[in-house]
């Protein structure tokens, strides 16, 4: 509950430390005194949106401190999760806005931000004011407030997460339908790839190593063809009928013939006999050399193809021939993903029609719980009702059957009678401003037990009601503030003596600058108030005595 509140620099309020007990805590105040301000302020320290304008005029800052205290294991939990420690189970926490539209937040002295502020208020207060009563013509809230009442978490989250798992079947299959196109393509682009490069059976780094051997083959054949041409210089070929040793040899024989007239002519002779002898054996060596370098036709233009294959295939892919075998497996493996996904998808429709199924089937369950709780909620509205002076009020509900949502496949619409004789409509077109704030109420009342909540604010619930009425709504506050704290702001004194704890927000002048208080009335600070209430400013002994009487009958009756 809300133990306590501080105030600094917020719009008129100066300073204000306010301390709150349990049950029914009243806010009463001339119109224009800072009510809404104070509101503001707890909104505020529970996250919502606040500007710049919120801070007093002149001054740095506004600050904002409330402590929590009896908080629940569930929001201790959550805070442990989020490396914050509490003491006990008691929180503080402090909000700062600055001039220039800054905002720190801190809770048990530690920074936090204002999205997790924002997460745990629900735990905290809960806060009606007079937007809700609006939000009470939207069809929609109702079906929420019919679940609330039906206590249907467990159907409904079970319900959520098989329609969720149908959702997402249903998108995949509809982006598999509209990838059809892109994924035919993709497979006879794969296709392409593998008809390419997996009948080449390449092997890792084969481009170097063809290379090479390309460069050596090609080499080899170039001198083998000069080794011809030098053995047929030496020895002669059909096209060259002479060579160096046939020559040498013609020589030797021709010199030979004169050797008997011309003996200084043999040391020429064995001279060239000698050479004959090297030249045989140079054209021999030459010859076996030939034969060991020599490279067959046929695997010469083997290796030259194959060379000419690669280097095709590593133009038209941009890569080696490491990333070719790399791309070879893995469009292998995309195209036996890609050709097995038309089974993968027969399975999704499979899928889908079983989820389909048992989604229908716990939206079905789920109507007939809120069809059921529909009809109990009516009846206990409508006893709140009666007692809130609204004695020939009907409540009925329609309960339409449509596609299936998130939300099952239900919209229901509370629908209401306010005069005898009159069949109920829809809320928004017969509710007048203090039925809606008298329906609301009974609302909060019936829905009461379903949370635990410690922490109620009525935010000006008694909009457009008075006498009998407005007696009623006070004594049905100070029914719900039995079990959980209730602040109520209001400026009917028929709710006003109900109160537990009455503060006056009061606002003054002082040295030309406005300044409002907010204030713990004792008992004679009460009648003074119930008195301006019910006076104005022609308060007389009379109306004084009322006042004490109303706030004496009040107590007597709770």
């Amino acid at each position: 509950m809300l133990k306590e509140l501080y105030i600094e620099d917020l719009a008129v309020i100066e300073k204000a430390e306010i301390v709150f007990t349990d049950g029914l805590n009243v806010f009463t105040g001339e119109t224009g005194a800072g009510k809404s301000i104070l509101i503001n302020g707890i909104n505020a320290v529970l996250g919502q949106r606040v500007t710049k304008d919120i801070v007093r005029s002149g001054e740095k800052k506004a600050v904002i401190t409330a402590v929590f205290d009896r908080i629940g294991a569930q929001l201790v939990s959550l805070l442990n999760e989020n490396g914050i420690e509490c003491d006990g189970d008691q929180i503080v926490i402090t909000r700062e806005i600055s001039s220039d539209g800054g905002s720190v937040v801190r809770l048990n002295s530690r920074p936090v931000s204002v999205a997790l502020l924002k997460s745990i208020s629900p735990m905290l207060v809960n806060i009606h004011g007079q937007h809700d009563n609006q939000s009470l013509l939207s069809s929609e809230r109702h079906l929420e407030l019919i679940d609330i009442f039906a206590d249907d978490d467990a159907e409904l989250e079970d319900y959520k997460a098989c329609f969720k798992k149908l959702q997402s079947v249903s998108r995949e299959i509809k982006r598999a339908a509209g990838d059809e196109q892109n994924r035919s393509q993709r497979i006879a682009k794969l296709a392409e790839i593998i008809n390419d490069l997996k009948p080449m059976e390449l092997r890792p780094d084969e481009d170097t190593e063809i290379e090479k051997r390309f460069e050596l083959a090609d080499a080899s054949r170039e001198l083998s063809t000069a080794l011809s041409a030098a053995i047929a210089q030496l020895y002669g070929d059909e096209a060259e009928a002479f060579g160096a040793a046939t020559l040498i040899s013609e020589a030797q024989e021709s010199l030979e013939a004169f050797t008997e007239e011309f003996s200084d002519l043999e040391p020429i002779i064995k001279r060239l006999a000698s050479l004959k002898i090297e030249l045989d054996d140079i054209a021999s060596l030459l010859m076996r050399f030939s034969g060991s370098i020599e490279i067959e036709p046929q695997e010469y233009a083997r290796i030259s193809k194959r060379r000419d294959d690669i280097l095709i295939m590593k133009r038209k892919y941009d890569t080696d021939v490491n990333g070719l075998i790399e791309l070879c497996e893995s469009s292998g493996e995309e195209l036996l993903k890609l050709t097995g996904s038309e089974s993968d998808i027969d399975k999704l429709h499979q899928q889908r029609q079983q989820l389909l199924v048992e989604v229908s089937h716990k939206a079905a369950k789920l109507s007939k719980i809120r069809e059921e709780a529909a009809k109990r909620f009516c009846s206990s509205v409508a006893k709140e009702l009666e007692f809130l002076n609204m004695p020939n009020v009907k409540l009925a509900f329609t309960q339409t059957k449509g596609k299936l949502t998130v939300s099952g496949m239900d919209s229901i619409e509370l629908l209401i009678s306010a005069n005898a004789g009159e069949e109920p409509k829809p809320i928004s077109k017969i509710a007048s401003g203090g039925e809606l704030s008298r329906i609301m109420l009974a609302l909060k009342s019936v829905l009461a037990d379903k949370d635990d909540i410690p922490t109620m604010i009525f935010d000006e619930i008694d909009t457009g009601v008075s006498g009998r009425a407005a007696q009623k709504i006070g004594i049905k506050l100070h029914d719900i503030a039995k079990n959980r704290q209730v602040l109520c702001v209001t400026h009917l004194s028929q709710i006003a003596v109900q109160a537990d704890n009455h503060l006056l927000i009061e606002k003054r002048t002082e040295n030309g600058k406005t300044r409002t208080g907010v204030f713990c009335l004792d008992e004679k600070g009460r009648i003074d108030e119930i008195a301006r209430i019910i006076g104005g400013e022609n308060i007389s002994e009379t109306t004084m005595k009322n006042a004490a009487e109303l706030i004496s009958s009040a107590r007597n009756k709770n």
